[in-house]
């Protein structure tokens, strides 16, 4: 769809920085009910590259940014750690951590990043990122079960910028940013282009980098002062999805959703110790047993023979023929220059090195099972990451 057409999507939600996306001659399409860049001129196996090499901006204002208050900390985490399985209680100041708000059968509602604010006055505050298309879903979740003392604080006036690349630190730190201030996982709240903003080292992407909330009436001067460093260019939502696969990371409704468990996911490791042990949180029962014996299924990462790919809903077989699993994501991973996918089989084959077969149309696709990620991460891990 040309940009200059964007009047078919009226009906869809804008953020912020819609007009920017337009006047940039982005291809705009509706994503979780707005109206969002699927790409720019360049293209997106280009905006995938250039991320990778060089520093791609992401306009994720479509994200939900909630505040969850009460008197201290201990009363607002204990809340929060009704619904998922994290270790809240333990975050420590300027930390970040990410979980899934869980369903009473241990299924994923959503999965969101939940941070600590620095200082006393951050005390008794947890700042939530939830994915777009289930915000509504989870803030209402979310507030019909707080007890007394705690509130949820939907933000409406915000937007969220990701900056991720190899140079998107350099970037940031020439516009202000402190050097060094942030590993993997930090949160700060920071000053760039001289624009106060909330800052946390993370993304999606595999790469290092920083998600920015931003005022939304500053949101347009940080897109263009970020734009204005030779080293970044706008990256759509094509190239975000190629890249978070290629890093194997989750989407939501796709890779996981309210049938599947952290566990089944492969992400176990974002149970927290202590609450693997006491438990306190909807589906437990069914996760100790998983922990304890292991998932029926797993999702695995998977890379194709060939060039061809392989989509979403494709049936995955072993080579006499009998089904084992679906592909729940799928495409070209321009960084390997090959086809890749993920998707659940059952446990006993998702041993790495297991041959198998991908269906398309009927057509048998040969694929292996390899360890995740496709392409290694470059997040910037410290001593607390």
């Amino acid at each position: 769809m040309a940009a200059d057409s964007h009047h078919e999507h009226e009906d869809l939600a804008r953020t912020p920085l819609h007009a920017q996306h337009v006047a940039l001659g982005a291809r705009m399409v509706p994503f979780a009910g707005y109206d969002m860049p699927v790409q720019y001129r360049d293209g997106i196996i280009a905006e995938h590259n250039w991320t990778r090499e060089h520093a791609g901006l992401f306009d994720v204002s479509h994200m939900g940014q909630a505040w969850l208050v009460g008197l201290e900390h201990e009363t607002v985490a204990q809340a929060l750690e009704a619904f998922c399985a994290a270790d809240v209680i333990g975050l420590e100041k300027g930390r970040q951590r990410y979980s899934q708000l869980l369903n009473a059968d241990g299924g994923v509602i959503d999965d969101f990043m939940v941070s600590r604010p620095h200082g006393a006055a951050g005390d008794g505050r947890l700042f939530l990122i939830v994915n777009a298309a289930r915000k509504a879903v989870d803030y209402q979740h979310i507030a019909h079960r707080l007890p007394p003392g705690v509130h949820l604080v939907i933000v409406e006036d915000r937007a969220l910028l990701a900056l991720q690349g190899p140079q998107a630190h350099e970037v940031a730190v020439s516009l202000g940013l402190s050097d060094g201030a942030l590993n993997f996982m930090d949160t700060a709240d920071a000053e760039i282009a001289g624009i106060s903003c909330h800052v946390s080292r993370t993304g999606y992407t595999g790469e290092d980098g920083y998600e920015i909330s931003v005022a939304a009436d500053d949101a347009v001067d940080l897109w263009n002062a970020l734009l204005a460093d030779e080293r970044v260019k706008p990256i759509g939502l094509g190239a975000r999805d190629s890249l978070r696969l290629e890093a194997g990371l989750c989407l939501y409704g796709h890779d996981i959703d309210e049938t599947t468990s952290p566990v089944e996911a492969a992400l176990t490791w974002s149970i927290g110790k202590r609450r693997r042990a006491d438990g306190g949180f909807p589906g437990f029962a069914r996760i100790r047993d998983e922990l304890a014996k292991g998932a029926q299924r797993k999702r695995v990462a998977l890379l194709l023979d060939g060039r061809q790919p392989a989509r979403e809903g494709a049936d995955i077989a072993v080579k006499d023929g009998a089904l084992i699993g679906r592909l729940t994501s799928g495409g070209f991973a321009p960084t390997l220059q090959k086809p890749i996918a993920m998707g659940y089989v059952s446990t006993a084959h998702a041993a790495i090195g297991t041959q198998v077969d991908i269906l398309v149309r009927g057509k048998p696709l040969p694929a292996t099972v390899v360890a995740m990620p496709f392409v290694p991460n470059r997040y910037k891990r410290g001593s607390k990451a």
